[in-house]
């Protein structure tokens, strides 16, 4: 057993080569070897998002806090609040974030397949979060 306790993981910011606007990271756990899970606590301030992404395995969002926006690619814009589960599944092209005037939190949980979590693709641009 390994107990990481509040405050051991120092937060961090969100690279604007695959953020837009403000967002926190606060890492929750990456499983060691030979597990592969690791999920971390986002928070997008209004506007804020991901750039484009997929990930091998997939990945599950729980909305924690505020109202949020998901969409796969070829998809509508999806509103999302707290306790919502969002999965998407593995290669699926997709982004997530804050609407343009809410903040909001999720716990993101995703798998390493080679070590690796997700492939970031281009910003979603402001037409494409707009409309």
């Amino acid at each position: 057993m390994k107990i990481e306790r509040i405050g051991t993981r120092p937060s961090d910011s969100g690279s604007a080569d695959y953020f837009t606007g403000k967002v926190r990271i606060d890492p929750l756990m990456s499983a060691p070897d030979p597990a592969r899970v690791a999920c971390a606590r986002v928070t997008f301030e209004p506007g804020a998002r991901t750039a484009w992404h997929t990930h091998p395995l997939g990945q599950t969002l729980i909305v924690t806090d505020g109202c949020g926006w998901a969409q796969r690619e070829g998809g509508p814009i999806e509103e999302i609040k707290p306790g919502d589960v969002v999965w998407f599944s593995p290669g699926e092209k997709h982004w997530h974030g804050a609407t343009a005037t809410t903040a909001m939190t999720h716990i993101a949980i995703q798998e390493k397949l080679d070590g690796k979590a997700v492939d970031w693709l281009e910003q979603v641009s402001e037409g494409q979060y707009r409309r």
